[in-house]
């Protein structure tokens, strides 16, 4: 299998929605609980590097055996189709990365306690299900709030625990601020599978998928993607106010005319191929300023 087909099926390009969680967790952990356990952090960040991609690696591998329009999606769109893959060798990549990731996330378990087994199993159960079974999350109403919640808020979570376990506590308080640092980033993972559910709409109709876009319709589904916009700025402008956040990330409303552009390209036209990268870039530019503006404060 060549490298860049390869890097299209584990989907390489998104690979932003799992990385930037991780370093935002850390940068949480150093500046609120004062510590960072490299070693943890390094296993935590392969095992979750290797998931995210046979997660990814199972969608396509899923909608390629059920697909409904054999003659278009199966064998034009899916990559396992269009570039003539064999299912049984995807089917074993993705079966050895999610046992190489399960047996660190063991390790992980081994090390830092029985928090991360109920955490990374539940993360597990997500992506698994999230393209699997007869109801698949992706095709179901909800699958904005699982990709979301889980990329966005639970890798922060597992980052923030991992790198301060020893003095990590189990408080409403604490949950409730790293919830806070992680839901600039899950919005935006949530608008991206949103965008892309905007602009298959007809594609997932033909192809027996309910998202959320089925049922509030497209013109609803724009006006969520632009609140959730919104209200990722406002989490970041208060972050500082509540003393969980350097005043840096303030640094990064400078990208706030580059959003509104975006936002404003997907509202004109929802075509795949023209607009579905306004998702992308606003995720890309928007995670990496918080992230990136954090890691700032604690430099200066």
């Amino acid at each position: 299998m060549p490298l860049n087909v390869f890097l299209e099926l584990v989907e390489i390009k998104a690979k932003t929605a799992s990385v930037v969680p991780f370093l935002l967790g850390m940068g949480f952990s150093l500046f609120y609980f004062h510590s960072i356990n490299w070693s943890l952090a390094i296993i935590f960040f392969v095992a979750m590097l290797l998931f995210n991609m046979a997660v990814d690696m199972l969608d396509n591998y899923n909608d390629y055996n059920h697909a409904v329009d054999k003659q278009n999606y199966k064998q034009k769109t899916n990559i396992i189709g269009r570039e003539n893959l064999s299912p049984r060798l995807v089917l074993t990549l993705l079966v050895t990365f999610s046992a190489v990731a399960a047996l660190l996330g063991l390790w992980l378990v081994y090390r830092a306690g029985w928090p991360v087994l109920w955490m990374g199993a539940f993360c597990f159960a997500i992506g698994i299900l999230y393209s699997s079974g007869p109801h698949p999350i992706s095709s179901l109403p909800f699958g904005e709030l699982a990709s979301g919640f889980t990329m966005g808020f639970m890798i922060v979570l597992l980052s923030v625990y991992l790198n301060s376990y020893q003095s990590f506590t189990w408080t409403w308080a604490n949950l409730w601020r790293i919830f806070i640092i992680a839901l600039p980033d899950e919005l935006w993972i949530s608008n991206l599978m949103l965008a892309n559910n905007i602009c298959d709409a007809q594609e997932d109709e033909n192809n027996h998928r309910k998202t959320i876009v089925h049922f509030i319709g497209k013109k609803n589904a724009l006006v969520a993607f632009s609140v959730k916009n919104v209200l990722a700025f406002v989490m970041i402008i208060i972050s500082p106010l509540l003393r969980i956040a350097p005043w840096t990330v303030w640094l990064s409303l400078t990208i706030l005319p580059f959003t509104y552009r975006q936002n404003k390209l997907l509202i004109q036209k929802q075509v795949k191929k023209e607009t579905f990268i306004c998702g992308v870039k606003i995720l890309l530019v928007g995670s990496l300023a918080q992230m990136v503006t954090y890691w700032l404060g604690m430099l200066i």
